[in-house]
């Protein structure tokens, strides 16, 4: 399956017309860390609320909504509730944390097509400071998420599979825990430049192959942290972005690939669906892996960064190691991953995808301090959903790639 089918690249050529049509121009985060006090609910309404005024708009203004949860089947209901809202266009698709990357394409369609004039992508997860946390919800999902071919085997869920494609990825190309480790000492530098993250002390290779086990070849520092956090975007078609406050960040390209939720039905532990859902964006959006200034992946796992630069373009299948080492991922190597620190060391709250979406935003707008690039015109943006389950890439750009 890693090789793409003709039809799925002329689906994304049918797609080419949406390209640049519709902008972020609005995004914001909020709570992110420890936010005691807080529920889910909580934190996703400020940060909606921060992202709405971010796009000089009010609340009244927001005519769609495209948000999901963990926990919650009908949570784009209470969120409707909540916000104060009407909106003529809702989407709670819920594929794990790639969902609010895939809800993009969707929602440009609808803008294209008069149905709203701007939607709110929002999440909120206090899974950190929540008596009904990660273990609980874990506990929940064995019966709401049945898993047949694997919850009877009882495996440490999510970490067991992702350390499952780290050992076969290590047996097939000779990738070494030194390489593995390299993911997480690069994203912690980025994150030391980055005020709002969580984890911003020291971290060193020798430090991440020392740390606690939990599912061999992986140790904690390879896992990703779990925190609160709340995170909100705001779409509008790319006319109406242009007269708003904000620099627009044009939707190039979007495409969402799903080959499996179980682990164990995966074709090939090395080779994810975003070798399809990324070939699909970067047709759509005209541009290549290379075009890129800068990747924001979802590194749930260290091994997720080194099977996504591969799957998306960035080196050949099987070189993903040697690509991150000498800290070729970390600030001034020969590409920026997680400038924010990514959800190993920045923010994790049970799903991660909208905090990479906002983190493209600020270095295309220009706006992420001390570790803002000196280029920032285009950005591709990953996300993974269960257990390299669904895969989701955007291609991000500003006024100039139009």
């Amino acid at each position: 399956m890693s090789r793409i089918p003709r039809s799925h690249l002329d689906a994304a050529a049918v797609n080419r017309p949406l390209r640049g049509r519709v902008a972020i121009a609005g995004a914001a985060t909020y709570g992110c860390g420890e936010a005691p006090g807080m529920d889910d609910m909580t934190l996703l309404v400020r940060a909606a609320q921060a992202a709405v005024a971010d796009a000089g708009l009010s609340m009244q203004d927001i005519d769609g909504l495209a948000t999901c949860s963990v926990n919650a089947s009908m949570w784009p209901m209470p969120v409707i509730e909540h916000l104060g809202i009407n909106p003529t266009y809702v989407d709670g698709t819920m594929i794990g944390g790639s969902s609010f990357i895939a809800h993009l394409l969707p929602a440009i369609r609808a803008l294209e097509a008069g149905q709203c004039k701007a939607v709110l992508v929002c999440y909120g997860s206090a899974q950190r400071s929540a008596t009904f946390g990660r273990k609980e919800s874990q506990a929940a999902r064995r019966f709401l998420d049945p898993q047949p071919y694997e919850f009877p085997y009882e495996p440490v869920l999510p970490v067991t599979a992702y350390a499952l494609a780290a050992a076969r990825h290590m047996h097939e190309f000779g990738t070494t825990r030194t390489q593995l480790a390299e993911v997480a000492v690069a994203a912690r530098a980025w994150a030391q430049q980055n005020p709002e993250a969580f984890m911003r002390d020291p971290l060193t290779i020798e430090d991440v192959l020392a740390a606690r086990p939990i599912a061999s070849p992986l140790t904690v520092r390879d896992c990703c942290l779990v925190t609160d956090g709340g995170g909100a975007i705001v779409l509008t078609r790319a006319e109406r972005a242009r007269d708003l406050p904000r620099p627009p960040v044009y939707v190039l390209g979007n495409a969402t690939a799903i080959w499996n939720r179980q682990i164990s039905c995966m074709p090939d532990l090395t080779t994810t669906s975003a070798s399809q859902s990324g070939a699909q964006a970067f047709a759509m959006a005209g541009l290549k892996a290379a075009d890129m200034d800068m990747a924001q992946v979802y590194d749930a796992f260290t091994i997720n960064t080194i099977l996504f630069l591969e799957d998306l373009g960035f080196c050949a299948k099987g070189e993903g190691g040697a690509f991150v080492e000498n800290g070729g991922i970390a600030p001034g190597g020969r590409l920026a991953v997680n400038t924010n620190g990514g959800g190993l060391s920045c923010v994790h709250p049970g799903m991660y995808g909208i905090f990479a979406l906002i983190e493209a935003v600020r270095q295309l707008r220009g706006e992420a301090g001390a570790r803002q690039l000196k280029r920032h015109s285009t950005a591709v943006v990953h996300g993974n959903g269960g257990t390299l389950s669904s895969q989701s890439t955007a291609v991000l750009g500003t006024t100039e790639t139009l």
